[in-house]
């Protein structure tokens, strides 16, 4: 047990609520509710929290210990109520990216908190909503939608719990308390593979897939239809085909042998990529023989949705020594970042991964400047830190990978393990405090050396983690001159949001009438047009309630839930019209249908009206996109139209112009057939071109 925790529970004088982890949200453990999510987060919190004596900037919040079941360990799970009148951030990006930006602003929203290991004998610090280092966060509205923000396990920090034990755990938390929507973004990785890829191709689906979290909204117009499409195709990449695709490659040897290698290992047919990235994930055994063993694959050991048994055969390989010993007693010594890209097989250009690496040291830089002393920034810190100037989180996890004992600029970037919190983290050094870097022939002598030795090391099925590396970078980002390839991938990684809905329980099994209520502005409001449909609110009535009843429910739910119904007088259903509300709703109306709700004293003019916020965005992009994805845009200086700037020819790593001008305005201000028109043979001799700026210092003269 955590003994510090027992302490801190002493000196309060008080005990929090005890609860088994993995049996923790279970049907009727702590709690059975049978209402909506507003209703069920209350009694929720009245039988499994404990309230705490201090608050977390503003908000309650309500501890619940969880004893894991293996270790006995004790793990704090905080629950923090944040009430949007009172936050610094009353609108929801997350809702945003996803597509809900129509939604109405709720008047609370709930954040679901398993801090780090180190963490669980301290209070909850100040900014521990928007900390993206937690074990667990989630943050549900009190509407029933919600986003998974960060999920941690064993490879994120954890000395206890793994990623899988987490999501579990989430995944009892919101069926538990019904929630309804819950999104998350997928940028997981693990050893510098994108998860959302490498799933998507070896199962079908995203890791979160297994938990029943399907494709959501794709970025630069992706539908779900290309998503399916794209995973599909490389899918279904014949084997045979790729070694004849990549017979010049230089790894041609390596693939051949590696296929060979798995086959033998299966008495089940391997023909495609799917099959053997499928079988490489069951195996999953690093560093270890192969020995007699029988892998049983199922949805629930494997991730994927339809059974099959694999059967290894009944072989014993001989180990082989995984990496040459005598290069841990060379000293270390550094190269720059410059000239090591030179030898990545990279699908970005060197000045995107010189200019990824230079953002990532001033990262390094501020963060040394703000916390003098401190022993590093970990991978997290300095990935979120590199996002706010680039985009590309491939890219940044790509250069991440590659940062170690390498000379960027005047400084010396290397990563290592912290002893004391186990987390990954990065530190910088100056080049005058006594890092040198060796000559370049040194330095082309020694990058020889490794590759000889690894290369002679290398034995498939050694490793199976690096042998999915391997056909990651080589076989899936290497794929030789195939444009059908390349657009599938890209279509995979331009998809990162995924959602799990979890759909109304029968009135039989409740007994109870259950509806959606949406609300709608009455005729007098008709002026005020909405943004897009608003996602109804769950109304939970007794079997034998009236019309009436439903009505004053239906306004009690809706004041209770978004801001812009405080005041909310409901007039009539709009499916119920001339029916009295005296009448039963039993046999009238079948439960679980949406109603359309109207009423007087709407606030339509409160400035937390739309989880998108009040600016009314024109998003009108090239590769279809109607709405905010949460990407990289520009807007037109003359129509103020929203685009990506990857769609618009400008690279992640450059800055937006000062002045852009799309390409239809461009095409209004200059017609095509003065387009090339060329004066000469004059003092004041001009070139009329379809350059923005130039377009703007000709039109308007700026």
């Amino acid at each position: 047990m955590s003994f510090a925790l027992i302490e801190a529970c002493k000196k309060r004088k008080r005990w929090p609520k005890f609860f088994r982890f993995h049996s923790f949200a279970e049907p009727g453990n702590p709690v059975a509710p049978l209402g909506p999510f507003r209703d069920n987060v209350r009694v929720f919190l009245q039988e499994a929290g404990e309230l705490e004596d201090y608050n977390v900037a503003g908000n309650s919040l309500w501890c619940t210990l969880l004893i894991h079941d293996k270790s006995n360990v004790m793990a704090p799970l905080y629950t923090i109520e944040e009430h949007v009148h009172h936050s610094s951030h009353p609108f929801c990006d997350h809702c945003r990216c996803v597509g809900w930006s129509g939604h109405f602003v709720s008047k609370r929203r709930y954040h679901f908190i398993i801090p780090m290991d180190n963490g669980w004998h301290k209070p909850l610090d100040e900014g521990a909503i928007d900390k993206q280092s937690h074990l667990l966060h989630g943050v549900i509205h009190c509407n029933g939608y919600g986003h998974l923000l960060c999920v941690n396990g064993i490879e994120g920090g954890s000395k206890v719990l793994s990623g899988r034990e987490v999501m579990d755990l989430w995944d009892r938390i919101c069926t538990n308390l019904r929630a309804r929507k819950i999104a998350v973004e997928d940028v997981s990785c693990k050893r510098s593979m994108d998860l959302r890829l490498l799933h998507g191709v070896a199962y079908g689906h995203s890791w979160f897939g297994r938990w029943g979290y399907r494709f959501c909204r794709g970025s630069f117009g992706v539908t779900e239809q290309d998503y399916d499409e794209a995973m599909t195709m490389l899918g279904s990449l014949e084997l045979d085909m790729i070694v004849k695709e990549l017979r010049k490659t230089k790894y041609n040897k390596e693939i051949k042998q590696m296929i060979r290698c798995y086959r033998d290992m299966s008495e089940t047919h391997i023909i495609s990529l799917r099959d053997l990235l499928r079988f490489m994930l069951i195996v999953k055994s690093p560093r270890a023989p192969v020995s007699k063993i029988t892998v049983t694959y199922s949805a629930a050991a494997a991730d994927d949705s339809c059974s099959s048994a694999i059967i290894l055969r009944n072989s014993t390989k001989h180990q082989l020594p995984s990496r040459s010993s005598s290069m841990k007693d060379k000293s270390v010594r550094y190269r720059k970042f410059s000239s090591a890209v030179s030898n990545m097989d990279s699908r970005w250009p060197t000045r995107r991964l010189e200019f990824a690496a230079q953002v990532i040291v001033d990262a390094l830089k501020d963060n040394m400047a703000v916390r003098p002393g401190s022993s590093g920034m970990a991978r997290q810190d300095v990935r979120d830190a590199a996002r706010l100037h680039i985009g590309d989180t491939g890219l940044l996890d790509y250069v991440l990978k590659s940062l170690n004992n390498v000379i960027v600029g005047n400084y010396v970037v290397r990563r290592m393990v912290n002893p004391s919190t186990r987390i990954l983290e990065y530190t910088i050094h100056d080049l005058g405090k006594g890092h040198k870097c060796k000559a370049p022939e040194l330095e082309h002598e020694l990058m020889t050396y490794v590759d000889q030795q690894e290369e002679s090391s290398w034995v498939p099925g050694n490793d199976v983690y690096c042998d999915v590396l391997f056909l990651y970078k080589n076989v899936l980002l290497g794929y030789p001159d195939s444009e059908a390839v390349d657009l599938a991938i890209q279509t995979i990684l331009d998809c990162r949001y995924f959602v799990k809905e979890w759909p109304m329980r029968g009135e039989m099994e409740e007994q109870v009438l259950t509806f959606i209520c949406r609300l709608q502005p009455n005729f007098v409001d008709m002026k005020y047009e909405l943004k897009s449909v608003p996602c109804g609110e769950v109304v939970v009535v007794s079997l034998h309630a009236t019309v009436g009843d439903l009505k004053r429910a239906a306004e009690a739910a809706l004041r209770d839930t978004y801001c812009i119904a405080e005041r909310l007088i409901v007039t009539d259903i709009k499916e119920l019209m001339g029916v009295s509300d005296e009448e039963v709703l039993f046999g009238l109306i079948q439960s679980g249908v949406e109603l359309c709700v109207r009423g007087i004293a709407v606030d339509l003019c409160t400035p937390l009206k739309y989880q998108g916020g009040s600016d009314s965005w024109k998003v009108r992009c090239e590769c279809g996109a109607q709405d905010d994805d949460g990407e990289r845009m520009v807007a037109c200086d003359i129509c103020e139209v929203w685009q990506h700037t990857r769609c618009c020819g400008i690279d992640d790593s450059e800055t937006v112009p000062p002045l852009f001008v799309c390409t239809g305005c461009c095409d209004s201000l200059v017609p095509s057939r003065i387009e090339s028109a060329f004066c000469s043979d004059s003092d004041d001799s001009f070139l009329i071109s379809t350059d923005p700026t130039l377009l703007l210092e000709y039109e308007y003269g700026y």
